[in-house]
């Protein structure tokens, strides 16, 4: 079996860099300045980034992105190219839209109180609520499905320099985590989180370059997908496109199911209408399906850690960093229980029965 790496991986400065500090009036001015857009500014959450609702003067609402000191440009381009992308290629999908700044560039920066260098941008702002705050359906999966699934066919053939860069949360990429198993304190979880990492090294990475991969979404979960407040079926957006990157195509349906699995009675059969949803429309291949349930595994299992480790080093942005922590241990703890071959039976229900083709 390969060994487990204990050492960090290369690069975890995305991770590892604090959030930028601007006060609301700072940001409101930088807009104004930059963009020529006056109005009031609302502070929005965010992992790595400073994001902001930008009310203006006339009504509108913008999104004003402060990305962290330690994003490199190519990697904000590789985001605004994306979207751009998307809206040549599929006008109707309901993601944002980078606007330019006065000077006519699709990005800016500024330079913070604490002598920082932070990439700026101004794009639109998309209405809906997050689907995290609504009522669960099946027919609101399937929908979650489908749009993944059309945004992918959107996604299939773009190319950027810095498609594939270095990120940690990447399912493909997990064994660059290990070293961070003995921060959990909590011996059987370290323990059940061991268990997941042995199993990824040996039986799912050696298995991952053979599949077919391009750009992905890499973070489709519920606080990442609008929907109508007086119609939680219907999704108006998908946003933040902050986790971009080239990689096994399986990986986002994976990442995606993941997350449906919260707020569900049956966690793996609420996967499973969503993972069938998106097969409807992006038809999984014989060696994706066989792989996908470990995939939904590995993003728990980075999901702890990466948690848990930043959660000790910014307490401060504590709630937000352990928001999908409680739900990522459960479903380990779930996935541990049953057999792998069982966990990709279910989770395929609606992918081989052929009631969703």
């Amino acid at each position: 079996m390969p060994a487990i790496s204990s050492e960090a991986p290369p690069s975890g400065s995305q991770l590892s860099t604090s959030v930028p500090e601007l006060s609301l009036e700072a940001a409101a001015a930088l807009a104004a300045r930059h963009y020529g857009v006056h109005g009031t500014a609302k502070l929005l959450t965010g992992e790595r980034d400073l994001n902001f609702r930008l009310v203006a003067d006339d009504g509108r609402s913008y999104l004003f992105k402060v990305s962290n000191p330690s994003e490199e440009a190519e990697v904000a381009d590789l985001q605004t190219a994306c979207l751009q992308h998307i809206a040549d290629r599929d006008p109707a999908r309901p993601v944002p839209r980078v606007l330019r700044s006065s000077a006519g560039t699709l990005r800016d920066e500024t330079t913070l109180a604490d002598g920082r260098r932070c990439i700026i941008r101004l794009l639109t702002y998309l209405e809906g609520v997050p689907a995290k705050g609504t009522g669960r359906s099946a027919a609101q999966r399937a929908q979650f499905g489908a749009a993944l699934a059309a945004l992918d066919l959107a996604l299939r053939d773009f190319a950027h320099p810095a498609a594939s860069h270095d990120l940690l949360w990447n399912v493909s990429r997990a064994d660059r985590l290990a070293h961070l198993i003995d921060n959990i304190v909590d011996e059987p979880r370290r323990s059940l989180v061991r268990h997941f990492m042995s199993r990824f090294v040996a039986e799912t990475a050696p298995r991952l370059a053979q599949l077919r991969a391009q750009v992905i979404h890499n973070d489709f979960h519920l606080y990442n997908i609008l929907v109508a407040a007086n119609d939680p079926d219907r999704v108006t957006g998908v946003i933040d496109f902050g986790d971009l990157v080239h990689a096994p195509l399986v990986g986002e349906v994976a990442t995606a199911a993941a997350y449906q699995m919260t707020q569900a009675a049956d966690p793996l059969g609420a996967a499973a209408e969503f993972v069938g949803a998106y097969h409807r429309v992006l038809p999984l291949l014989a060696e994706e399906q066989a792989i996908i349930a470990d995939l939904m595994a590995t993003r728990h299992l980075i999901t702890v850690l990466i948690s848990e480790w930043r959660s000790r080093r910014y307490p401060e942005n504590y709630a937000y960093i352990m928001r999908h922590n409680p739900e990522a241990w459960d479903g380990l703890q779930l996935m541990a229980d049953i057999s792998p071959q069982s966990a990709r039976d279910r989770l395929l229900a609606h992918v081989r029965s052929g009631d969703d083709r």
